[in-house]
C-alpha cells in the first residue's frame, strides 16, 4: 500500500518528448519516471495517436487546437486536467476516440471543467468524443463503431476507459457520412470501471449521449438543445444512469428526451438492455412535442422519480416485447406529469395495435424532484454545465 505519496510533474522537453516525474515516497522509497511523447507539445496542432506505454499529460494553461483526429490506443493514456479547453477546428475529422485497451482521465471541477467545443462556436461543425470499451454487448461478440472502425465489446463487464468528471462537450454532431453523425458522447462497449460523472452535451447536431451495449453507470447527465435524442441506448446496455436533466431547444427542433431499445433486429438478442433510470427531468422545447420517453426493439428498463413536462406523450411503448415487460409490472414509478403533457403513457404491439394498459404500469407522485428540482435547473448543473 502506498504511503505519503506526493506526485510532482516537471516537463522537461529533451528531443521532443516531455519528461513526467511521479515521485511516490513508499516504504522502499521508489521513484517511477514515465516518458511521454509530445503530441500534447504543440498546443496549435493537437491530433495523432497516443499509443502503447505513453501517457500524455495536457497544460490546463493553454487552449488545444484540435485539427484532427486524436486516437488513444491500446496502452495508451491522455490525461486532461481540469481548466483545460479544446478548441476543435470546424470539421467532421476533428474528433477524440479511446480505442479498446485505451484510457482518458478527463477529470474537471466545478470550477474548472474541462471544456471541449469547436472553433465555429456552431452545432455540428466537429465530431465528437467516442470511447471503445471490453464490455459485453448483443450485436456480436464484438462490433466496430461506425465512426473510427474502432472495435468494441467482449467479454470484461468490468473493464476500465478511464474517468470522465465535469466535462462539457458542445457544437459535435458533425456529418462523418451521408448516413452517419457524431453523437456528443458515444459510449460503445464501455464497462462499469469507467467512471461517467457530471457531463454535459450541448447544442450538438445529433444525440447528446448514446451507449451502445456496455455495463457503464452514469450519473448528473445535463443535455442541454440537442438536435436529435437526448439520451440513448441500444444493443444490450446493462447499468444505471441517475440524476439526468435534458432540455430541448426553445424552438421544438428535437426528437425524444430518452430513446430505449434492445436490438434493432432481434429484440431477442441478448444480454438484454435492462437499466435503471433514475432521478431525471425531461423538458420538451415546446408545447406539443413528442415523446418525452420512447422505449421499444424488445428494452427492458426500470424508471423512478422522473419529471415530465412539455411533451404530447410521457412514456410511449412499441413492441410486444417491451410492452409485456412493462405493462402492469410496476416499472415505472413516482412520475409527475406536468399539465401539458396530453398523453402520459401509450403502448402498441409489434403489429401496430394499441395495447390496454394494465393497473400498475406506472405510478404518480406530485412532488417528484427529478433530477433534483423538479422542472427548474439542478443545483448540480448551474455553472460548469452553461445552465444559469
Amino acid at each position: 500500500m502506498k504511503k505519503n505519496c506526493l506526485s510532482i510533474f516537471a516537463a522537461v522537453f529533451i528531443s521532443g518528448f516531455a519528461l513526467v516525474v511521479n515521485s511516490c515516497s513508499k516504504d522502499d522509497d521508489e521513484i517511477a519516471t514515465t516518458a511521454v511523447v509530445g503530441i500534447a507539445q504543440d498546443p496549435n496542432n493537437f491530433k495523432g495517436e497516443v499509443t502503447s506505454g505513453q501517457v500524455v499529460t495536457l497544460d490546463p494553461t493553454k487552449v488545444y487546437v484540435l485539427n484532427g483526429a486524436v486516437r488513444v490506443k491500446d496502452g495508451g493514456k491522455l490525461v486532461i486536467p481540469a481548466g483545460t479547453r479544446i478548441v476543435a477546428t470546424a470539421t467532421a475529422s476533428s474528433y477524440v476516440l479511446v480505442e479498446q485497451g485505451g484510457q482518458i482521465y478527463a477529470n474537471g471541477t466545478p470550477a474548472s471543467p474541462v471544456s471541449f467545443t469547436s472553433s465555429a462556436a456552431t452545432p455540428g461543425t466537429w465530431g465528437g468524443v467516442i470511447i471503445c470499451g471490453k464490455a459485453p454487448l448483443n450485436t456480436g461478440t464484438t462490433g466496430t463503431s461506425e465512426i473510427g472502425t474502432a472495435t468494441y465489446g467482449g467479454t470484461s463487464a468490468a473493464d476500465t476507459s478511464g474517468s470522465l468528471t465535469y466535462v462539457r462537450i458542445e457544437n459535435a454532431g458533425a456529418d462523418f457520412s451521408t448516413t452517419v453523425k457524431f453523437n456528443g458522447l458515444s459510449l460503445f462497449g464501455v464497462g462499469s470501471g469507467t467512471k461517467v460523472e457530471n457531463i454535459a452535451l450541448v447544442n450538438g447536431a445529433e444525440d447528446g449521449i448514446q451507449l451502445y451495449g456496455g455495463t457503464v453507470n452514469v450519473s448528473n447527465i445535463a443535455v442541454l438543445g440537442n438536435a436529435d435524442d437526448a439520451f440513448v441506448w441500444t444493443d444490450g446496455w446493462i447499468g444505471t444512469a441517475s440524476t439526468v436533466f435534458t432540455q430541448r431547444r426553445t424552438n421544438g427542433t428535437g426528437n425524444t428526451g430518452i430513446k430505449g431499445m434492445n436490438n434493432a433486429s432481434n429484440s431477442a438478442a441478448v444480454p438484454v438492455s435492462s437499466p435503471t433510470i433514475k432521478n431525471i427531468t425531461l423538458l420538451g422545447g415546446t408545447t406539443g412535442e413528442s415523446n418525452a420517453i420512447s422505449l421499444s426493439s424488445g428494452t427492458y428498463v426500470n424508471f423512478d422519480n422522473v419529471v415530465v413536462s412539455n411533451w404530447a406523450k410521457g412514456f410511449n411503448i412499441t413492441g410486444d416485447a417491451t410492452v409485456a415487460y412493462l405493462n402492469g409490472q410496476g416499472k415505472i414509478t413516482n412520475v409527475f406529469f406536468d399539465t401539458n403533457v396530453t398523453s402520459k403513457i401509450t403502448a402498441t404491439s409489434t403489429a401496430g395495435a394499441n395495447v390496454t394498459l394494465l393497473s400498475n404500469t406506472y405510478t404518480e407522485k406530485s412532488d417528484a424532484t427529478g433530477a433534483g428540482n423538479k422542472m427548474a435547473n439542478p443545483a448540480w448543473a448551474i455553472g460548469w454545465s452553461g445552465l444559469l
